[in-house]
């Protein structure tokens, strides 16, 4: 087999390994690595109707966790150590006894004119040392949680205002 003739088989076996085109599949699981509690007071999360406000005073997390399953809406958070750090009841609680989690989808209100979209897990307790959990399935997620990058996610008082935030975001 002269050199031509090794070439032009060889062109024919790889050349479909090559020009093979390569499709991105979606991630289908977000994760957060860590939670940290809100340090500016008052800060906003979120655009127009889907805009939550941040505690009136700083907050602590020890560790914690959370992740959200696009596809199908199943949701795992955990944190520990939730705890204010500031005013009279710095070190505790204060009267916080229970929390939700919160998706903050198009956090910029992009694709909602103007508006995120926010997906809450029900109520669960918050220990007296600032640990709580919550597993479950929130329902199938809106649209723009999954077509849009900027998802957000928060640990909200049963008042509606955040004190912890999910971090070191994967994807």
């Amino acid at each position: 087999m002269n050199k031509i003739q090794v070439v032009a088989v060889l062109s024919v076996i790889l050349a479909p390994i090559f020009s093979s085109t390569v499709i991105a599949i979606p991630a289908r699981e977000v994760r957060w690595d860590g939670i940290v509690g809100v340090i500016q007071t008052g800060n906003v999360v979120g655009s127009g109707t889907g805009a939550v406000t941040g505690a009136g005073q700083p907050w602590v997390a020890t560790g914690g966790r959370a992740e959200v399953d696009l596809s199908d809406g199943d949701l795992r958070f955990e944190v520990e150590g939730l705890v204010l750090a500031g005013g009279n009841s710095i070190g505790t609680r204060g009267t916080n006894t229970q929390v939700r989690g919160t998706l903050v989808c198009d956090t910029n209100g992009s694709a909602g004119g103007g508006n995120s979209v926010l997906v809450n897990t029900p109520l669960v307790a918050l220990s007296a040392q600032g640990d709580a959990d919550f597993s479950g399935n929130v329902g199938p997620l809106p649209a723009v949680c999954t077509t849009e990058p900027d998802i957000a996610f928060l640990i909200r008082s049963a008042g509606g205002n955040w004190f912890a935030a999910g971090i070191v975001r994967e994807p």
